[in-house]
């Protein structure tokens, strides 16, 4: 099932008939945004894509023979955009972030995941509160859904952006929001911040440190904890500071909403020679999965993770990052213990509920029972 890009032929051509889940979705625009971004702009297939500002496609293609998936924040809004658009920016030895600028093009058809994600806040007309919202480089991506839909769905509600940069020519979708602040004056406030600003520069400039955070939140407004809600999306430094800073002014973690960026998937020849799992213990235990409304039973070896022995068997379980990060694995463990390697991807609250990521997982039991969906 691992294919890329194609161009549309006649119509009299066969199409590739797909699992559920999973669409061929055609460009119908590619934006140039900075130098190394651009925004890919997919219509709509037949049967539109109902998703929720901040979660992200998971796009598919084949580059060198292999399978490549990669997950990819939607910046387009469920209600303000008619069509689908996400932000690919390059990356120093990135293979899908450079592939896709080298080679999508308007006409193309790229092979994606339905949306899917948890970088989200429940919208409502009746709320009125204060979304601040923590971004750097390629993280604005979400926040831009996020923010064209508060804007819309929330009238008494308002948004204040910190948002950092390498330098300004690096500020991704800079006009869109100069254009929204002006149309929503007073309601979104954008502050950026550059490593390398210009000689008239008259923003903020340096890292994104506690000090420099301090000083900004200081001069923000003041809604109270009951009534701001806190979203970072960005490089691992830059949220752990922002993760400090909160804590320190102990906000609560339902509060905050984070999500990770990460490059590349684990590789399983590697994985096979790494270090016992700790508790996974030294044999094999089987695993029952269910998942669109199938039940698949296999048995998972030690320092194998439950996601790659079920495609080893060639049971096809919704993945992207295989680093237990944009958690489009998740699954509800109803009986049995599930050893991870990675919890970031999952909320306090989620691991309670028995949630599991099976890219990071491992069996440490014999009545594992995993339900997808």
């Amino acid at each position: 099932m691992a294919f890329g890009f194609f161009k549309k032929s006649d119509k009299t051509e066969k199409q590739e008939t797909l699992p559920a889940h999973y669409h061929n979705l055609v460009v119908i625009q590619v934006v140039q945004e900075t130098k190394d971004a651009i925004s890919i702009v997919f219509a709509q297939p037949e049967k539109k894509f109902v998703y929720k500002a901040g979660q992200f496609l998971t796009l598919i293609t084949t580059i060198a023979g292999k399978e490549v998936r990669r997950a990819y924040s939607l910046n387009s809004s469920p209600v303000t955009d008619s069509d689908l658009s996400v932000t690919v920016k390059r990356v120093d030895g990135g293979l899908m972030s450079n592939w896709l600028p080298d080679n999508v093009k308007a006409g193309s058809s790229i092979k994606v995941m339905e949306p899917m994600g948890h970088f989200t806040t429940e919208f409502n007309k009746a709320n009125k509160r204060h979304l601040v919202m923590f971004a750097g480089g390629s993280g604005i991506t979400p926040m831009m859904s996020i923010i064209k839909t508060t804007l819309v769905e929330e009238p008494e509600s308002i948004c204040s952006l910190i948002y950092a940069n390498r330098d300004i020519d690096s500020i991704i979708f800079k006009n869109a929001f100069d254009q929204l602040q002006t149309k929503y004056e007073g309601r979104l406030h954008v502050i950026h911040v550059l490593d390398n600003a210009p000689v008239n520069w008259q923003g903020h400039s340096g890292l994104l440190n506690h000090d420099m955070l301090t000083k900004i939140l200081e001069r923000i407004p003041d809604w109270g904890i009951g009534n701001t809600t806190y979203l970072m999306c960005g490089p691992e430094g830059m949220m752990k500071n922002v993760q400090t800073l909160l804590e320190a002014r102990q906000i609560p973690t339902d509060k905050i909403f984070k999500e990770s960026f990460v490059q590349g998937t684990i590789d399983k020849e590697t994985k096979k020679e790494s270090a016992p799992v700790a508790g996974a213990g030294p044999r094999a235990h089987e695993v029952t999965v269910r998942y669109d409304g199938q039940e698949f039973k296999f048995v998972v070896e030690p320092n194998r993770t439950i996601l790659e022995t079920a495609l080893d068997n060639g049971i096809d379980l919704p993945y992207s990052c295989q680093s237990g990060l944009c958690t489009a694995c998740r699954g509800k463990a109803l009986s049995g213990q599930v050893k991870l390697d990675e919890e970031e991807g999952l909320s306090q609250s989620e691991r309670a509920e028995g949630y599991v990521l099976t890219c990071v997982g491992h069996p440490i039991t014999d009545d594992v029972v995993i339900e997808i969906g």
